[in-house]
């Protein structure tokens, strides 16, 4: 299976997890000149962004550490810029999270389980 694959099977493994959890999906796989946001979503009263990421291996610090402090700025850039497209006049409050696959261990089920960092930009926010 190549990356692209795996990446979109990560956000589709994602997505149904964050839908039971009680989420609502505003847009998928959002883009402009300054990046892209996986998942947009409604929990309650805030807008999420949500980032997706999924390795195979831990070699590097694993899935979430790759979301480092200049991705967090792409993410964050590309947020604004969709808040600026919408038409309401009141913004929501609005948080980033990251949904990380890691490495896949010997649970018996073959499959990585997600990782749900809510809020995950906050300076006190750990991996």
């Amino acid at each position: 299976m190549d990356r692209q694959q795996i990446g979109k099977d990560a956000e589709q493994k994602a997505l149904s997890y964050l839908k039971q959890q009680g989420l609502k999906l505003i847009s998928k796989n959002f883009h402009c000149r300054f990046g892209e946001i996986d998942l947009i979503m409604q929990d309650s009263e805030q807008l999420v962004f949500i980032e997706v990421r999924s390795r195979r291996h831990s070699n590097w610090g694993g899935a979430v550490l790759s979301v480092d402090f200049r991705k967090q700025k792409k993410l964050i850039k590309t947020a604004s810029y969709y808040l600026s497209q919408q038409k309401s006049s009141n913004l929501p409050v609005c948080r980033f999270d990251v949904i990380a696959f890691e490495a896949k261990q010997d649970n018996g089920s073959g499959d990585s389980c997600p990782v749900w960092y809510k809020d995950a930009f906050r300076p006190e926010a750990t991996f």
